[in-house]
């Protein structure tokens, strides 16, 4: 059997290579960062993913799973290249397809036989048409006249629950430009799906849009409800009840429904303000999705000026205690992640800030220094404080001794940026609740 290669040792790249081995398929995953790859030979693994080291452990003893700098030098071996590179914002907000069109050139200078290459990265629309065109100038500059093939197959794995997503899919997009494109997807996705085949084929622009679309309408919930819970402020209602209300319509339904802080990680501020681009580029105003970043921007401040107003306005010098670091439970990424906007804010107001949060500590030093103080867990964190502010969902977060926290902080108030507590508990409790859209 041929092997599978997945360039990109990212968090999308790391979880598709070490799935596919999972299954018996021999994978070689390729990064051109050295130390990366010597941590992965030895099980170090640069993300955070509840499942994922124990898949690549096994896998690399088992030989199915390898790692290497090289992508010159697995090329002839393999018929399938997954490109999972970065595709980070460019300055005007498009993505910057440096690193996927890199893989195109490599790959057209190298190849000596059929190749099928996949994007898996989340690419604009076009991106496709466009590595077709840097392959084939590469294999014209050689003489050469290679079949290849090119596809999109965007990953929608949920960050915290994603070898989960792979593993067991609720469905597979893939978009292909030929019958030999989709025979050698439905081979290699079938292991996944046997009991219920759920490869959605189309062509490839379609493929490349619905990856943007999903993300989209996801942000466009999690922004509806947002401003949803400003109103119920003003209105006096409980945004809660009201999630309830609408989400038992089964048009509707319950999901991506929670008022919060705003979202962050890599993919829905990217995908949002990369979707905008495109509408511009085409002449298309997308007035939906801008609202959605604007009402997420704004989002994003809610916390602050709400601990700002309970304190008319004087923060300078006050201890504020954070709960939460990672943009969402169950991973490390701080990517665009609430917690960084409101903790420069209380940098600037003159707050002291102690933090905690389970997984995110490395990251968040990386990210701010000794500018905050970190702590060891949730009743350190607290101790002194003047304000809590729970900024992240985690679950070790949901049930702590309240008499605990009241009597260590100088301040019994509580800014639950994630409506994970109940108002009525935590006053009997005699501490000071403030949440959103409650």
């Amino acid at each position: 059997m041929k092997k599978t290669l997945v360039v990109g040792t990212g968090y999308v790249g790391l979880v598709t290579g070490a799935c596919f081995s999972e299954m018996g398929i021999p994978v070689v995953c390729i990064d051109v960062d050295k130390k990366k790859i010597e941590n992965l030979k030895q099980g170090i693994l640069p993300i955070y993913e509840p499942g994922l080291d124990v898949i690549v452990e096994k896998n690399t003893k088992a030989g199915r799973l390898d790692f290497s700098t090289s992508l010159e030098d697995n090329l002839k071996d393999a018929q399938v290249i997954f490109s999972a590179v970065g595709t980070p914002p460019d300055e005007d907000g498009s993505a910057d397809l440096q690193y996927v069109l890199e893989v195109a050139r490599t790959i057209g200078r190298t190849m000596d036989d059929y190749k099928l290459i996949v994007t898996k990265s989340t690419v604009p629309v076009g991106t496709a048409r466009l590595v077709r065109k840097t392959i084939q100038e590469e294999l014209d500059k050689r003489g050469l006249s290679i079949s290849f093939d090119v596809a999109s197959n965007p990953e929608f794995l949920k960050e915290g629950d994603a070898v989960n997503d792979f593993m067991r899919p609720d469905r597979v997009v893939v978009g292909v430009e030929s019958s030999k494109a989709e025979e050698i997807m439905t081979r290699l996705y079938r292991p996944f799906l046997l009991n219920n085949f759920r490869v959605i084929f189309m062509d490839i622009t379609s493929a490349e849009m619905t990856k943007y679309a999903a993300n989209a309408m996801l942000a466009t919930r999690i922004s509806f409800m947002n401003d949803i819970a400003n109103l119920c402020e003003k209105v006096g209602a409980d945004v809660n009840k009201v999630r309830k209300g609408i989400g038992t319509d089964t048009r509707i339904g319950t999901k991506f429904l929670y008022a919060g802080c705003g979202y962050g990680g890599s993919c829905f501020p990217k995908d949002v303000k990369a979707l905008l681009k495109i509408g511009e580029q085409y002449g298309c105003s997308m007035r939906v999705i801008q609202a959605v970043e604007e009402v997420n921007d704004d989002q994003k401040f809610v916390l602050f000026n709400k601990l700002k107003s309970f304190y008319k306005g004087d923060l300078k010098g006050k201890t504020i205690a954070v709960w939460g670091l990672a943009f969402k439970p169950e991973t490390d990424d701080m990517r665009e992640a609430p917690s960084l906007v409101i903790i420069n804010e209380l940098l600037a107001a003159g707050c002291n800030i102690k933090a905690y949060d389970p997984v995110a500590m490395q990251e968040a030093k990386r990210k701010l220094g000794d500018k905050i103080t970190y702590s060891k867990d949730i009743y350190e964190t607290v101790q002194g404080a003047d304000a809590l502010l729970v900024i992240t969902e985690w679950k070790e977060f949901r049930a702590p001794i309240w008499n605990a926290i009241k009597s260590s902080m100088k301040m019994p108030v509580l800014f639950d940026g994630r409506n994970i507590y109940d108002p009525n508990e935590l006053q009997k409790e005699g501490i000071a609740y403030f949440g959103i859209g409650i």
